[in-house]
Formats: structure tokens, C-alpha cells, sequence
């Protein structure tokens, strides 16, 4: 069964849970769900060895993986955690819901690598793309 990690910003918690309960509904297994980590969510009360923690948990996450998907917006863990998916060789799914990564002025080079599967449009959508890779989605070796 394939693992997965979503990484995106607590702005877009709902995406993200919605995302991650449609794939595990589909079978695929998840890795960690930051989302329930309520240290990370009361900044005022966080410390460096909660960060420690969390971003140990993440890292190892991202790297059990088979594949990353990125909910933008995303903050700089996110684009981390996508640099982590990269190095790795990891299959990513990039969503933009209005497709603002086309944007030359605002996008990242690292978006539009061979290993990155661009997605627009509704979130069904994206879960539904990812499905229909499967067989695919496997460690990218010769990228």
C-alpha cells in the first residue's frame, strides 16, 4: 500500500484533512497528520524542543512517503517538506486551486521540475488525479 505526507499551512487545515481522509478512504496509507498537533497551533506556548520534535516527525514523514502532496498557499515549512519530497526523489503533487503557480513573477523554479504533477482545480479533482496515478507514483529513480 502506498504511504503519502500532505504538507501546506494550518490556513488550510479543512484541504488538508479533506485530502487526507479521501486518499486513506482509497487506501493509501498516511505517514503523520500534523494537523492534530496542537503544540504547533499554540504558538505563544511552543518551545524549541517542541520544534525539534515536530520538525524530526515531518522530516521522517515526508521520507517514508511515496509521494507528497502540496497544498498552496504554504508557508516555509511546506516548502521544506517539498524540498525534502525533491531531494528524495519523491513523486509530488502540487495543487493551486487557481492555478496562481503559472504566474512567472510569483512561482518557484522547483515547481515545475519532471517530478512535480501540477493540479488545479477542486480538491475531488486532485484526489481524483492522484488515483489514477497509482502505479506510478513510486520513488521517481531516473529523474
Amino acid at each position: 500500500m502506498e504511504k503519502f505526507y500532505v504538507a501546506s499551512s494550518f490556513r488550510n487545515i479543512e484541504a488538508v484533512n479533506y485530502v487526507t481522509n479521501q486518499l486513506i478512504d482509497k487506501g493509501y496509507l498516511h505517514t503523520y497528520d500534523w494537523t492534530r498537533n496542537e503544540k504547533a497551533k499554540e504558538e505563544q506556548t511552543i518551545t524549541l524542543e517542541d520544534l525539534i520534535e515536530i520538525g524530526q516527525s515531518e522530516k521522517e514523514a515526508v521520507m517514508e512517503s511515496d509521494f507528497v502532496v502540496v497544498l498552496l498557499p504554504g508557508g516555509k515549512g511546506t516548502h521544506v517538506e517539498l524540498g525534502i519530497a525533491l531531494g528524495q526523489k519523491k513523486k509530488v503533487f502540487l495543487y493551486s486551486q487557481d492555478g496562481a503557480i503559472k504566474n512567472v513573477e510569483t512561482t518557484s523554479t522547483f515547481y515545475h521540475l519532471p517530478e512535480v504533477e501540477k493540479c488545479y482545480g477542486t480538491l475531488e479533482e486532485l484526489v481524483n488525479k492522484i488515483a489514477a496515478s497509482d502505479n506510478v507514483i513510486s520513488r521517481i529513480g531516473d529523474i
